[in-house]
């Protein structure tokens, strides 16, 4: 079976149990602050789980390209993976356990057609005030003694650590008005007599489902938001539970092709096969380099695919560093030319994600003038400590020790890690490193330090004014510049507002100032402000405008500044509340306009061909 025909049956599966397939987001979240990358199904719907209205209803499927940076070091064991694909579907307020548990498990067994006796589950056993899930335990026990199975040996219970979910971790770390709710995973298991890894720190223990010693492996966890933490610090049921699915699709594979090392799926043997080529090395005496490469290589390519250029910022530093990090493990294998890799990369995965092959030409001369760069940093590097050391040439022969300090400019000027500068032949004394490494870190620590730790969007009262700035903004560049200029993404924090459009050339102070003025125009008018979910036609049909190249499904949500939606039949012909701004957008917003007070451009500047960026603030 292959990744296509899962996801193919899965959103089947589920569309014939009344959900509505949602559109895969975007790798770059948009409007999120608090992370650098979409890390898991659930993300974009943070709004949604939290009672915004979604416009496709309360049953949601859907699959979603993941990233995740956190999981950078972990990467060269035999089932992670930094990029991923994640099978997902939530209930916003409608169906609760005695539906998502039973269907997860018929998925499984029938579609999927898994033995249940490989199947094991974990239920939140309890914590503090708060009890055991018996209504799951219940459930899983139904179902595998109905399969023929003793239900004692397949379920184990873990606490809050474990089994809770909530954006703030475990019950009492959960601030007033936090959601959150137990949540029953469920793990393949690969067999008893599979060898224990020895870097597991649970070896010496009995194995069970969460050991991480590689015989169990997590397809799929289920979390039911049922509570909300109240002022008085209590745990009060919300009247609309939700559900929040989420199953990693190439685990999936895994267990399907009972396949203990992801690596050697369907999925990705062909690619490993390619590095084999190129390289000419053997996987089985090289496994950790070549999973290193696969993974960096395939996480940067859909990265780039999304927008992202390498640079020493955001993104694009998490790119640079994949890419480079990627190519270190390249070299030491004997690689030359990536492009192969490139190549098979994108025909393994142009079935499920045909932007690759539209981006292509971009995505592979991105990738490659990056490893220019790269090797041209490094030669840099060479001569700088060639120089230094009053040696001839370029090359230091020989494993030769350079300062601490020496190391550190390697770093912070050439952009080498201290693996990379390992690499190249030099030693240095690693503890005084890292006493610069802490100095440098509390000086310039910033506010994206701790963005890889997932999305949990602001819906702070700055924020929500910066999203409505955001919608006058773009409106009143279009009146300045013309129609044809269309936002290509923003982001917005409680202490500004960020705002991306193509264009080729520097604004002149005057426009700017122009663009400023009909802002505050707008929120002096106080004008209304509310949205509306119509029919994707008929948003288009009334002009509201978008992020450029984002994808709609059938019902959208638009919001209306200044007036009603003129085709309504509600709205009264010639009445005077003209619409200023209609666009699509997942909100929140505030009311009125006047709420914002004053609109305020900081600076504009260059993004590279054809594309402005804005910072902004409002009161």
């Amino acid at each position: 079976m292959t990744a296509k025909e899962i996801i193919n049956k899965y959103i089947q599966f589920f569309e014939q149990r009344g959900h509505i397939m949602i559109q895969n987001s975007s790798l770059v979240p948009l409007n999120d602050p608090t992370t650098l990358f979409t890390s898991s199904g659930m993300q974009p719907l943070v709004p949604y789980l939290l009672g915004e209205t979604h416009p496709q209803g309360s049953r949601l499927v859907n699959v979603q390209n993941c990233f995740r940076a956190q999981d950078i070091d972990e990467v060269g064991d035999n089932r992670h993976t930094t990029f991923f694909r994640m099978l997902g579907n939530w209930s916003l307020g409608d169906y609760f356990k005695t539906d998502q548990i039973p269907w997860f498990f018929e998925f499984l067994t029938r579609e999927l057609n898994i033995d249940p006796k490989k199947l094991y589950v974990t239920v939140f056993k309890g914590f503090e005030d708060l009890e055991l899930d018996h209504e799951a335990e219940s459930i899983w026990e139904g179902l595998f003694e109905s399969s023929g199975i003793d239900s004692r040996s397949h379920i184990s219970y873990y606490g809050a650590e474990k089994n809770w979910w909530s954006r703030s971790g475990t019950p009492d770390k959960m601030p007033a008005g936090e959601p959150g709710g137990p949540s029953t995973e469920v793990f393949y298991d690969f067999g008893e007599n599979l060898r224990i890894h020895e870097q597991s720190k649970f070896a010496d223990e009995n194995c069970h489902p969460n050991c991480d010693c590689g015989r169990f492996i997590e397809i799929g966890n289920s979390v039911f938001m049922a509570y909300k933490k109240q002022e008085d610090g209590r745990l009060a049921p919300l009247s609309k539970p939700n559900v929040d699915f989420g199953g990693g699709l190439e685990r999936l594979l895994m267990a399907i092709e009972n396949q203990q090392d992801v690596f050697r799926t369907s999925l990705f043997s062909p690619i490993i096969s390619t590095i084999e080529n190129v390289t000419a090395k053997k996987y089985e005496a090289n496994s950790r380099e070549m999973r290193i490469v696969l993974d960096h290589m395939l996480a940067s390519v859909f990265i780039t695919a999304d927008g992202v250029i390498p640079s020493n910022k955001e993104q694009g530093y998490v790119l640079r560093r994949f890419l480079r990090r990627g190519f270190d493990n390249f070299y030491a294998l004997g690689g030359e030319s990536i492009v192969e890799v490139l190549d098979r990369i994108v025909d393994q995965y142009k079935v499920t994600d045909e932007k690759l092959l539209e981006r292509y030409e971009h995505i592979k001369n991105t990738i490659l003038e990056e490893d220019q760069k790269y090797r041209n940093t490094l030669r840099e590097a060479k001569r700088f400590i060639a120089k230094k050391y009053k040696k001839i040439g370029d090359e230091l022969l020989g494993v030769t020790e350079i300062s601490a300090d020496d190391a550190f400019i390697l770093y912070t000027t050439h952009g080498l890690s201290p693996t990379q500068i390992k690499s190249l032949g030099y030693t240095f004394d690693l503890q005084a490193f890292a006493t610069k490494m802490e100095e440098h870190s509390k000086n310039s620590r910033t506010a994206s330090a701790g963005k890889f730790k997932g999305g949990l969007a602001d819906h702070s009262e700055k924020t929500i004014m910066g999203h409505t700035a955001t919608h006058l903004m773009h409106q009143a560049i279009r009146d300045i510049l013309g129609d044809e200029v269309h936002q290509t993404g923003s982001n917005i924090t409680s202490e500004r507002v960020r705002f991306d459009f193509n264009f080729d050339r520097k604004l002149t102070d005057e426009e700017i100032k122009k663009i400023e003025t009909i802002v505050n125009e707008k929120i002096n008018e106080n004008l209304p402000v509310h949205f509306e979910i119509l029919p994707i036609e008929e948003a288009k049909k009334i002009g509201a405008i978008g992020l450029f190249e984002d994808k709609y499904a059938k019902d959208v949500k638009v919001y209306f500044i200044g007036g009603s939606n003129p085709y309504s039949k509600t709205h009264k012909r010639g009445q005077k509340d003209a619409v200023y701004s209609i666009e699509f957008c997942g909100g929140p917003h505030v009311d009125f306009t006047g709420i914002l007070k004053e609109f305020k451009i900081l600076k504009e500047e260059s993004l590279g061909k054809s594309n402005r960026r804005i910072y902004a603030t409002v009161a």
